[in-house]
């Protein structure tokens, strides 16, 4: 308990560090270009710093125990999105995710090191509430957690299986293609078409004969075959309706907003994985993921307690018996997480939070569970807060794994 202890106080210090100013945030790092403001660069920056105890960590490539305690940067993010006009759009995100000392490299010129694009896109608005565009982009389709913003988390992360493409037929849950998206009235959608990546994180070069598939399609049938994805999501909400200027979707709005929406989406790609028969034949298999949704987040009462609440049920088919390590497989999901804002008039917010998953797994016939305890303090809303959350998972018939996580995130 002792380096749980050091994580608080390491990590403490270091928010206290970087939040001076935070109280006067306002509308941030917006740059006008014009006198009224239409025309304008907006910059926005966060940093999520973690401190991670587990005293079950594997041994290490030559046999050795690892250190049970680490800290990473899980996040360092730009994004920059202007507008020369009403009707045009660019967005530009770039950052680095993970980095530790095992990802370090001696001059900073390692793959784990480098910044990389998340997302850049143009977008041409077709009247008010609705608009096309392309590019690399964030406008998923499954879920709302497929469309989550990380500068906004209930949770310490998203639910990582929620993320359901990232790296199998994208770059990082950002394809590259065309979209529209918008609304009418209380309805809101999203939906793409896109070019499915080459490389990605399917080491395995080719299917065992009568063996599970394999997500391998673009590299082994082409892209005449295997080239496309397609998703979309939707959603009606019954309260207040959320912005869908950019498609990062809120985890909390700590009792700002009365939302209550229920939605619904897929992902298709045609042939995305490969099977091979007792002969060695190759054959396409359709990769199939759709989700239902439903999203509530009110105040409470008149002393600042707000309630957030949300489930997902998420069917997952990328082909016969697949199973990538521990993250993705065909069958099924069911996640809810529910958290709670304490009252009080403290600018110092407490949001205590729980979080379940259960899925169900084809190629093992087995299960995997996941329960997150953890609270939010919130010092100038989500621009200054730590988050503590102890996580245990359990596998099929291996071993749970627990962790405790302390993070601090600051974000202008």
């Amino acid at each position: 308990m002792k380096k749980v202890y050091l994580i608080a106080a390491v990590l403490l210090l270091s928010l206290k560090g970087f939040s001076q100013g935070s109280p006067d945030y306002g509308a941030g790092m917006k740059f006008n270009l014009n006198e009224d403001g239409s025309k304008y660069l907006r910059v926005i920056s966060w940093a999520q710093i973690w401190g991670q105890y587990n005293s079950d960590r594997p041994l290490d490539g030559n046999g050795n125990q690892q250190a049970d305690l680490d800290f990473s940067v899980r996040r360092a993010r730009v994004l920059m999105y202007a507008q020369i006009n009403k009707d045009f759009l660019i967005v530009t995100h770039f950052g680095l995710n993970s980095l530790n000392a095992d990802s370090m490299s001696p001059t900073g010129k390692g793959d784990g090191s480098q910044l990389f694009m998340h997302d850049v896109w143009a977008q041409y608005s077709l009247g008010k509430d609705n608009a096309i565009g392309g590019g690399l982009h964030y406008w998923n389709g499954i879920s709302r957690l497929n469309n989550q913003s990380t500068l906004n988390l209930m949770t310490l992360d998203n639910q990582r299986q929620a993320w359901a493409t990232l790296g199998l037929s994208d770059q990082f849950a950002r394809h590259i293609g065309v979209y529209a998206k918008g609304a009418f009235g209380k309805f809101q959608y999203r939906v793409s078409m896109n070019g499915a990546a080459t490389t990605n994180l399917q080491a395995t070069t080719a299917p065992t004969n009568n063996g599970p598939a394999t997500y391998t399609g673009k590299r082994l049938l082409g892209s005449k075959e295997a080239g496309r994805t397609y998703a979309g999501y939707f959603e009606y909400g019954f309260l207040d309706s959320e912005s869908n200027f950019l498609p990062y979707k809120v985890g909390t709005y700590l009792g700002t907003k009365k939302v209550f929406n229920i939605g619904a989406g897929f992902f298709s790609h045609p042939n995305g994985s490969v099977i091979a028969d007792a002969a060695g034949n190759l054959s396409g298999e359709n990769v199939t993921i759709f989700g239902l949704d439903a999203f509530y987040d009110v105040p409470v009462g008149t002393q600042g307690a707000a309630l957030t609440a949300y489930a997902l049920y998420q069917n997952n088919d990328y082909g016969k018996d697949y199973r990538l390590g521990t993250t993705y497989e065909t069958g099924s999901m069911v996640h809810g997480h529910l958290g709670y804002v304490l009252p009080g008039k403290s600018k110092t917010r407490f949001q205590p939070y729980v979080s379940y998953d259960q899925r169900q797994i084809d190629a093992i016939n087995d299960n995997a569970s996941q329960v997150g305890i953890g609270a939010n303090a919130f010092f100038s809303g989500h621009n200054s807060k730590l988050t503590l959350e102890y996580q245990t998972l359990k596998y099929g018939t291996n071993k749970a794994v627990n962790t405790i996580t302390l993070q601090a995130m600051i974000y202008l």
